[in-house]
């Protein structure tokens, strides 16, 4: 029996003997079937440059800001999950409470990452580090993938989780990168929400001082 990380029940784990005949690694479990439930994947529509869920094909109103920003240069993210409240309050406990334990939930919703040559973490500030003790989106990927940490984050007066829409966009660059000549081929960042893509494309302006030739695509649990 386990213990859900979320509701504290018991629930048993479920044998897939398909994959047990297949020699397919087992995949702990940390959340019991009631509570992955109220996770909820994209579906539908969805735009084409970040995931985000849209009424229309195409790109959304965030992404069509950015591609002139770029002149069409649009950073491809990959999103699994809406961001709904249960996605909110448990990223509330995990980063603003520092509840190191909910990295395994969050790692337990990726099912598969695309492929890449590097997979890059955003990284935490100097600060957030020494407040929480661990970098939140390290904890969250570092047993799915070997993580490459190519970029360091400076301090900011003020934490993008505790910004408005206007406030996040207007965030003024805080990443700088590693130099490191070995790095060819394909970038991913990794982070844990999408909200208006500013840190995102921030990381990736860093990374493409350093690394022009490389080509940066980002993942997010949820957008």
């Amino acid at each position: 029996m386990n213990n859900c990380l979320l509701c504290h029940s018991s629930f048993r784990r479920e044998i897939n003997y398909e994959k047990l005949f297949l020699f397919i690694k087992y995949k702990e479990r940390y959340t019991c079937s009631e509570c992955l439930k109220k996770f909820v994947k994209k579906k539908g529509k969805i735009c084409s440059g970040c995931n985000k869920e849209i009424n229309t094909e195409g790109l959304c109103n965030d992404c069509l800001k950015w591609k002139q920003k770029y002149a069409g240069n649009l950073l491809d993210n990959r999103s699994l999950y809406q961001y709904n409240d249960t996605f909110h309050d448990v990223m509330v406990q995990y980063k603003r409470y520092g509840d190191y334990i909910l990295c395994h939930v969050l790692a337990e919703l990726i099912d598969q990452l695309p492929a890449a040559d590097y997979y890059v973490p955003v990284p935490s500030s100097p600060s957030h580090l020494e407040k929480r003790g661990f970098d939140t989106v390290c904890a969250i990927y570092q047993k799915l993938v070997p993580l490459t940490k190519l970029l360091v984050k400076s301090d900011t007066e003020k934490a993008q989780g505790e910004k408005n829409r206007e406030e996040r966009l207007l965030t003024k660059q805080t990443f700088s990168a590693i130099d490191n000549k070995n790095i060819s081929g394909k970038i991913l960042l990794l982070d844990d929400i999408y909200t208006t893509g500013r840190t995102l494309y921030h990381a990736r302006d860093a990374l493409l001082e350093v690394y022009p030739n490389c080509k940066i695509n980002s993942f997010t649990i949820s957008r």
